[in-house]
């Protein structure tokens, strides 16, 4: 069987992301997706203001970083996007870890850990 490959999602407020991203590149995190997103925890979200009522807003933006991994353990992307977003604060963000079964390249069919490296030409 192949190299382990797991996939990290990290959900954060925009305000973060440059740090976070700074952060990923400096320990060899190669590639990434970034999604805006709309969600809230345990918090409901916060309370805002329309024509002096008070209106629940249950959606906050977030900023969505989805990372695949093989040669970068894991540990390591876990706790430095821990280390870079820990505040103490209630919307520090949550960090999601899940095995992946296989990554395939669609531009050369290459499978698995070799799918993940980039290779000059």
């Amino acid at each position: 069987m192949g190299a382990k490959m797991s996939k990290v999602d990290i959900l954060v407020s925009a305000s973060r992301f440059e740090d976070l991203k700074d952060a990923l590149n400096k320990i060899g995190v190669t590639g990434m997706t970034v999604t805006n997103v709309l969600g809230c925890g345990m918090q409901k979200g916060h309370k805002e203001y329309y024509r002096g009522l008070a209106v629940d807003i249950n959606l906050l933006p977030k900023v969505k970083v989805e990372i695949v991994v093989s040669d970068v353990p894991v540990d390591t992307v876990v706790e430095t996007a821990k280390k870079v977003l820990h505040t103490g604060n209630v919307g520090d963000g949550k960090i999601f870890v899940y095995d992946v079964q296989n990554v395939i390249r669609i531009s050369t069919g290459e499978e698995g850990r070799d799918a993940l490296q980039y290779h000059e030409k």
